[in-house]
C-alpha cells in the first residue's frame, strides 16, 4: 500500500477510536492527525487538504470510506478498540486571542487533535497556563463536542472549582522546567511542546505547581475577609493533611485556601485600593484594610476569579453584599433607595460616581457577574 494511503488509513482508525464516531470531516482529520501523518510519511504534502482529499478518494474506491457530503465521510472498515482511558491531570493552555466572552472558569474549547488527552481529564483537576505561566486551577466535569463548530470540542468546568493562584508560576522557575514533557535538548524548554493546547501531567508535577502557586503562609497575606466555609458538595473532595506524597488537589476544597488566593489576586489588581472610594488604609503591620469582595456570591456559584472580584473598603463591602450598592457594566456606582443615610454614603464614594477598575481587561469585572449582582442582589 502507498505510504501516504497507509498513513491516512492509520490516522482514520485512530480518529474513529478517539472520537467514538465513524463519521468525520476532512478538516477534523487534518487537525487531529496531520502531525502523526507527517511523522510517519516524513511530509505533509504540498497542500495537506488536497493530499488528504486524494487519499480519502483512494480509500473510498477501496470500499473503506463512504462519501456523505463535500468534505464529510464515514469509515466502513473495522472499528478499532480505543485504548483504555487512564484518568490524568493536565495543563490547558489559554489562547491569547480567545473568542470574546469566553470564560475559562466555565468552559475551555479545543480542537479534535487534543481530544484523546482531553478525555482523560474528565473528573480531574487541570492547571491553566497563560503567557506568563501557570496561573489557575479548575476541575473538568465533562468533555463535549461543539455542535456549532465542526472539529471542535469543549471541556465543561465544574461549578465553583476554578481558582486563580495567589502567585503565577513561571514555566521554568529558577531554570527548572516544571513538566518533563517540555524538556528539550540540553534540558532547556522545548518551544514546540509548550505550544500544545492540552498536555497531560503527572500528580507529582501537578502538586509541585500547586505548591509554588498557592499562598499558604498567612503571615505573608493581609487578614482573611470571610470565615471558613465549605464549598458546594459537588466540588468537595475527601480532606486529608497537606503533607507527604499526597494529591494536593484535596486542599482545593478548602474555603480558607481559596479565600487567600482570591484576596491576593484582587488586591494586587486594584493596588489594595477601594474601587469605589479610593481609600487605601494600611495598618502598622503592612496589612491592607481593603477587602476582596465576590461580585457573584460563592453560594450562587461565583468563581474565585479576579473578574468576579472587586476591592472594597470594609463599609462599602458590607453595603455591596447587602445590595445597597451595585455597579453598571461601565463602572457607574448605583445607590439603593433603601440607604437610610445617603448623604454620608455619597461623601464616601468618588464624586463622579464612577468606580476605578483595573486597566488590564481580564482583571476588570465581567459583565455576567455584574448583571447577576444587579439582578439578584441589588435593591434598586
Amino acid at each position: 500500500m502507498r505510504i501516504w494511503t497507509n498513513a491516512v488509513t492509520n490516522a482514520v482508525c485512530r480518529h474513529v477510536a478517539n472520537t467514538g464516531s465513524t463519521e468525520f470531516t476532512r478538516q477534523e482529520l487534518i487537525a487531529a492527525e496531520i502531525d502523526a501523518i507527517a511523522e510517519e510519511t516524513q511530509t505533509t504534502g504540498v497542500t495537506p487538504t488536497q493530499t488528504m482529499t486524494r487519499e480519502l478518494q483512494y480509500l473510498r474506491d477501496a470500499g473503506l470510506v463512504a462519501f456523505l457530503a463535500p468534505g464529510r465521510y464515514r469509515w466502513l472498515g473495522n472499528v478499532p478498540d480505543s485504548e483504555p482511558m487512564v484518568p490524568s491531570k493536565a495543563v490547558f493552555v489559554l489562547d491569547a486571542v480567545a473568542a470574546d466572552g469566553e470564560q475559562p472558569e466555565r468552559v475551555y474549547r479545543f480542537q479534535s487533535r487534543w481530544l484523546a488527552t482531553a478525555r482523560r481529564t474528565a473528573g480531574q483537576w487541570i492547571i491553566y497556563q497563560a503567557a506568563a505561566g501557570y496561573h489557575a486551577v479548575a476541575r473538568v466535569e465533562a468533555i463535549n463536542p461543539d455542535q456549532l463548530r465542526a472539529g471542535e470540542f469543549w471541556a465543561q468546568i465544574a461549578d465553583c472549582s476554578y481558582l486563580e493562584f495567589g502567585r503565577t508560576v513561571p514555566l521554568q522557575p529558577d531554570g527548572r522546567v516544571m513538566e518533563r514533557s517540555l524538556i528539550g535538548a540540553g534540558g532547556s524548554l522545548d518551544g514546540s511542546s509548550v505550544a500544545q493546547s492540552i498536555r497531560a501531567i503527572s500528580n507529582e508535577e501537578f502538586n509541585l505547581i500547586l505548591e509554588l502557586g498557592l499562598i499558604t503562609d498567612e503571615d505573608l497575606l493581609p487578614r482573611s475577609d470571610v470565615e471558613d466555609e465549605a464549598v458546594p458538595l459537588f466540588v468537595e473532595e475527601e480532606r486529608i493533611a497537606w503533607e507527604g506524597l499526597v494529591d494536593r488537589a484535596t486542599m482545593l476544597a478548602s474555603r480558607k485556601v481559596r479565600n487567600q488566593q482570591f484576596r491576593k489576586r484582587v488586591l494586587d489588581a486594584y493596588g489594595a485600593t477601594c474601587a469605589l472610594t479610593g481609600m487605601k488604609l494600611i495598618n502598622g503591620g503592612g496589612r491592607a484594610e481593603t477587602e476582596a469582595a465576590h461580585i457573584m456570591s460563592v453560594e450562587a456559584g461565583g468563581p474565585d476569579a479576579v473578574s468576579n472580584g472587586i476591592a472594597l473598603s470594609g463599609t462599602i463591602h458590607w453595603m455591596f453584599d447587602r445590595g445597597l450598592i451595585s455597579l453598571s457594566d461601565t463602572g457607574d456606582i448605583l445607590l439603593s433607595r433603601a440607604i437610610n443615610d445617603r448623604d454620608s454614603v455619597e461623601r464616601l464614594i468618588y464624586p463622579d460616581r464612577k468606580a476605578r477598575f483595573p486597566l488590564v481587561p481580564t482583571q476588570r469585572p465581567h459583565p455576567r457577574y455584574l448583571d447577576w449582582h444587579r439582578t439578584e442582589c441589588f435593591h434598586d
